[in-house]
């Protein structure tokens, strides 16, 4: 199966595109587009026209108001019943007949040149179809003012509709072609369309379609069957995928012999319908199962397109984490370098320790978190600040934390606040010549 080249196609059209082309063997990807944009992306109703064009008959987007309609006239193995009129027996008739024989001839001769000089003077206006249920509609109102209500019943469409529905429903298909002017087109319908026992039969076993052909409608199907005679009546079925005239009777008919007539082609041709039948059961049968294999594909494709997509997310949640891991290890250690920069700094810019002799220095002994201490001395003068920063530079001490006298307790104020914005020196604080005093932790807090 042939890929499509199109880059603007959305998964669902392309799926599409696909099974159409599938269903139906064209091997052209364009005509296959052109054919589903036609219908709107509806495949059904893409696959049903194509197939009514395999069978001959017109695409509801292609056609041809001007061509003979597609229905198969040309098999030799037609059914024919011509009923001809009574000639005139003995001498007397035939004398008669011999003389009017070149009046009749002169007579057909001079009106069909007539009728042919006329097509170019003036068209004939019955080969413009303009309102085709229009005329079906009034053939019957007037085929029922004439004859009443006990007919059989009108198949109330065009001629294409009746043709495309005994295709869909695989049914023979009844055409009455009425000549108003026929001589026996009113006995025809008084007697023999109108007989209880064929109105049955026809009810029963066909659709019927009628219209005269002084319409439009009538005169255009005339034209494509071209009957002979009037009364004319043409069966019409599915045959070998083509809609085909499988019968054509014409000439004035009786009820029983137009019962026998219509059953016999029936029977004959019943055959090809069972045909019909079953090779559109297995076809239906293999679009169903190739539906449902496409189901089934479209399904696992989805789940597979799911776990790709959850494989991805996974794979992009992880690459996150990872991320965020290393970021966080990165700031930590950059964090631990300006710590360790800062307690050298501090260190580097620590007053010298006064000597032991000094009497205006302080020996402070500190108790740190972990119950290690340590002793350093100080001079009276010196700012709180210079404790902390000590205590600040050394690698054992916490990285925030704050400095508490026992005798009173209290917190002394070493880095500058609101309330103390220079802190105090050690004799302000009420520091003694020999002090201990507690570093409490505040990096959690």
């Amino acid at each position: 199966m042939a890929a499509p080249e199109d880059r603007d196609l959305t998964q669902e059209q392309t799926e599409k595109l696909l099974q159409f082309q599938d269903l139906t063997g064209i091997e052209s990807m364009d005509q296959c587009r052109h054919t589903l944009e036609q219908h709107n992306w509806n495949i059904e109703a893409a696959v049903q026209d194509r197939l009514n064009e395999q069978e001959g008959v017109p695409s509801v987007f292609n056609p041809p108001p001007s061509r003979p309609l597609q229905v198969n006239t040309a098999d030799q193995r037609i059914y024919s019943y011509v009923v001809s009129r009574p000639q005139a027996r003995g001498l007397l008739g035939w004398g008669y007949y011999l003389i009017m024989l070149p009046f009749r001839f002169t007579y057909c001769t001079i009106l069909d040149i007539f009728r042919f000089a006329l097509r170019f003077i003036r068209p004939d206006p019955r080969s413009r179809v303009t309102d085709p249920v229009g005329d079906i509609v009034s053939f019957m109102h007037s085929f029922e003012e004439k004859y009443g209500r006990a007919h059989p019943v009108f198949y109330q469409g065009t001629y294409s509709q009746a043709l495309n529905d005994a295709k869909r429903e695989l049914r023979f298909l009844l055409v009455y072609l009425h000549g108003d002017d026929h001589q026996d087109s009113d006995e025809f319908c008084r007697n023999t369309l109108c007989a209880p026992e064929v109105i049955s039969l026809i009810n029963t076993r066909m659709l019927f379609w009628a219209c005269s052909t002084n319409k439009p409608e009538g005169y255009r199907v005339s034209q494509a069957l071209r009957e002979n005679t009037y009364p004319f009546l043409a069966m019409i079925m599915l045959k070998d995928r083509r809609m085909t005239v499988v019968g054509r009777l014409e000439g004035l008919i009786q009820p029983d012999d137009l019962i026998n007539q219509l059953t016999f082609i029936m029977d004959a041709n019943q055959t090809y319908l069972m045909s019909e039948r079953l090779e559109r059961e297995e076809r239906n049968q293999t679009q169903v199962l190739r539906q449902q294999q496409d189901e089934a594909y479209l399904a696992s494709l989805r789940a597979d397109q799911e776990k790709e997509r959850r494989k991805r997310e996974e794979r992009e949640r992880k690459r996150r984490k990872e991320e965020e891991v290393q970021q966080q290890k990165l700031a930590e250690e950059r964090r631990r370098r300006n710590l360790q920069e800062e307690k050298e700094r501090k260190l580097e810019c620590l007053p010298p320790e006064p000597s032991p002799d000094d009497p205006e220095s302080v020996k402070i002994i500190f108790k740190l978190p972990n119950d290690s201490r340590v002793e350093r001395r100080f001079h009276f003068s010196q700012s709180l600040t210079v404790i902390h920063d000590f205590l600040f530079s050394l690698k054992e001490s916490p990285e925030k934390f704050q400095i508490e006298a026992n005798f009173p307790r209290r917190v002394l104020p070493c880095i500058p606040s609101e309330e103390w914005p220079n802190p105090p020196t050690l004799q302000e604080a009420g520091l003694s010549h020999t002090e201990v005093l507690f570093v409490q932790d505040l990096t959690d807090e």
